[in-house]
């Protein structure tokens, strides 16, 4: 009887170990400027307690992505928001939003408004 107890005390450590490395691998996501503008964009983390920043005022090229890791919860999935604007000042445009994401998710930024509006 002692022994099945001890066996069952280890194989539920062992679970809680192997969920523990589960979520702490993180969500892979790839952050992607869909329009043809450079534009610079900050990330932020909002699973986290308060919200990390990921990425700030990233540069990223016209249709080009930028990889980025963000903390999981237990459903494996991630909250995070974005701003952007333009690189050029002379006609600055802003975008923004909030979203959920899971592992190997792409996520597209854009500048599709006038900033402050």
């Amino acid at each position: 009887m002692r022994i099945s107890t001890r066996m069952a005390l280890m194989t539920s450590c062992l679970s809680l170990l192997y969920a523990g490395a589960i979520l702490a691998q993180g969500v892979e996501v790839k952050i992607t400027n869909d329009g043809t503008e450079d534009i610079l964009v900050t990330v932020y983390d909002r699973t986290t307690n308060p919200e990390r920043v990921v990425l700030t005022r990233q540069r990223i090229n016209g249709f080009t992505s930028v990889p980025i890791s963000l903390v999981g919860d237990a459903s494996g999935r991630a909250s995070l928001s974005w701003t952007a604007t333009t690189a050029d000042t002379a006609s600055p445009k802003c975008g923004h939003a909030d979203t959920v994401v899971g592992n190997a998710d792409s996520v597209n930024v854009h500048v599709d408004s006038i900033c402050g509006a």
